[in-house]
């Protein structure tokens, strides 16, 4: 999962580029790149947070009119700042492009663009096989000038070879800024404009939020299938859906990673979490426990929480505070530093939890570690009581499409019954929200919306296309890649530190 924009202004554009990716920083902490245009392109990559990869010095260097950037989430490659987009093509007059979520066939199609198309990936980065697919078929084109009709090709070609999901945003020197979406829509990708000079600015971005604390009016979503060109001297906007099937957005960007004051396919983040949240109250009520108050697990479960207390007619309290400023948990080397780590960045408060039945809500249980530790925390500091609650449903699948869920091996939930489950964290009392219950949450806020990707939760791929054996090789890819060096504990439901920026 990546946070991905790119605006298209009138003169200097890297500061409201590097403003972008801090409103997407929870989509995405292992680093981050930027890359500017004017007669050439101008680039910075780094590894870690946007305030720590671009300095003063970088930003100055960083001129142009156009501007893409990128926070990666690593999904697929190496962690190293080789496979960090945006990547750059000087083929088709230079085309330099970023895109968020996963090309689940790309080792495959690596060799076959060096075997067949004779063109040399030089990283590990799903991103730059795709913009290598994308350039070919431009190539092939031989045009002149490229126009709308030259991108729809390319993107029929990046659809008809790519396996996965996808949204992505590019620019053609001197040609023309373009955007598309993967046929099923699932990875967002929203647009805006802002008219401030002779032609107006025109912004793409991962999340709605970007365009808002930016200054730029919505004009819509890039549509599933759709291919979006704007071309140079006159700034006029081209659309064409190119290879649209059933529209299925996923479900785990509203139970977990995008911003609650997003709006993603006509959907409220804030109401589909609020939604949640209601109809879990109306599962643990039938328990009859007696409940003295209702806590969040920070950041991303205070919506889903707050609506459990309102339900149930509870106090909401904040028993867990937050560090902000610890990193990452869940890519440390060994388990002692996790733990500690974990520690560090939430501790309990004894003055709300003390002698008190205490509900928490989060919004996954994965691997169950991190569900454990903060159980344990909780009882350590005086809980009579401790029971949980994850508002979405038990996570039994993989996720080939950008989250980064690569084995059956990482779930808790495959091998064990629910009361297992409870009885493994320390619970006293174990609730998942039903999955028909978010599904109806998040479409309740946009009817047009008739599907989502929740292969996590219920093994169904939308694609079509994943089979067992790709499961198998995607795990084994990933476990190659980390060596089997760095243990990633996967804890979406320790509040982990990608909802973590706590930016509202």
């Amino acid at each position: 999962m990546c946070g991905i924009a790119g605006i298209y202004g009138q003169d200097y554009v890297a500061q409201d580029v590097y403003d972008a990716l801090v409103t997407l920083q929870h989509r995405g902490q292992d680093s981050a790149g930027i890359v500017t245009y004017d007669d050439k392109f101008h680039t910075r990559k780094g590894i870690g947070l946007v305030r720590d990869v671009f300095h003063t010095r970088h930003m100055r260097d960083l001129t142009g009119y156009v501007g893409l950037g990128f926070n990666r989430y690593a999904t697929m490659g190496s962690g190293s700042v080789d496979s960090v987009m945006p990547f750059i093509s000087p083929s088709a007059f230079g085309v330099t492009l970023v895109f968020n979520g996963n090309v689940f066939n790309a080792h495959d199609l690596k060799k076959e663009i060096f075997e067949k198309d004779h063109r040399l990936v030089n990283s590990d980065s799903d991103g730059e096989v795709m913009l290598n697919i994308f350039t070919k078929s431009l190539s092939n084109q031989n045009a002149d000038k490229i126009g709308a009709e030259h991108v729809y090709k390319a993107v029929e070609s990046v659809h008809k070879r790519c396996k996965g999901a996808y949204a992505a945003v590019g620019y053609i020197a001197k040609q023309g800024m373009f955007a598309f979406r993967d046929p099923h829509g699932i990875r967002p990708l929203v647009f805006g404009i802002k008219k401030d000079g002779l032609h107006p600015s025109y912004i793409f971005a991962s999340e709605s939020v970007t365009l808002d604390i930016l200054g730029y009016e919505y004009l819509d979503e890039v549509g599933p299938g759709e291919a979006i060109f704007i071309e140079e001297t006159t700034r006029k906007v081209y659309r064409k859906v190119v290879g649209a099937k059933k529209f299925s957005p996923c479900l785990f960007e509203y139970v977990y990673f995008a911003r609650p004051d997003s709006i993603i396919n006509g959907i409220s983040v804030y109401k589909s979490r609020m939604r949640m949240g209601k109809k879990l109250a109306k599962t643990i009520k039938k328990a009859k426990l007696k409940i003295d108050v209702v806590m969040p697990i920070p950041d991303s479960s205070r919506t889903a929480a707050f609506a459990v207390a309102d339900e149930l007619g509870l106090p909401y309290r904040e028993g867990l505070v937050k560090n902000r400023y610890i990193g990452r948990t869940f890519i440390m080397p060994g388990q002692k530093i996790r733990k500690k780590s974990i520690r560090y960045k939430l501790n309990p408060m004894p003055l709300e939890i003390s002698g008190k039945n205490v509900l928490l809500i989060d919004d996954s249980i994965v691997r169950g570690n991190t569900s454990k530790q903060i159980i344990d925390m909780v009882r350590g500091a005086g809980a009579k009581k401790v029971y949980f609650a994850s508002y979405s449903p038990q996570i039994v699948s993989p996720n080939l499409y950008g989250i980064d869920i690569a084995s059956k091996d990482e779930l808790i939930a495959v091998n064990h019954s629910d009361e297992e489950i409870c009885k493994i964290i320390g619970a006293d009392a174990l609730f998942y929200g039903n999955l028909k219950d978010v599904f109806d949450s998040c479409v309740e806020g946009n009817p047009k919306v008739k599907d989502l990707d929740m292969s996590c939760f219920d093994g169904r791929y939308i694609t079509g296309d994943v089979t067992e054996e790709i499961l198998k090789k995607q795990a084994a890819s990933r476990n190659s890649e980390r060596g089997g060096e760095v243990e990633r504990d996967m804890e979406m439901d320790a509040g982990s530190s990608r909802t973590q920026l706590n930016l509202l």
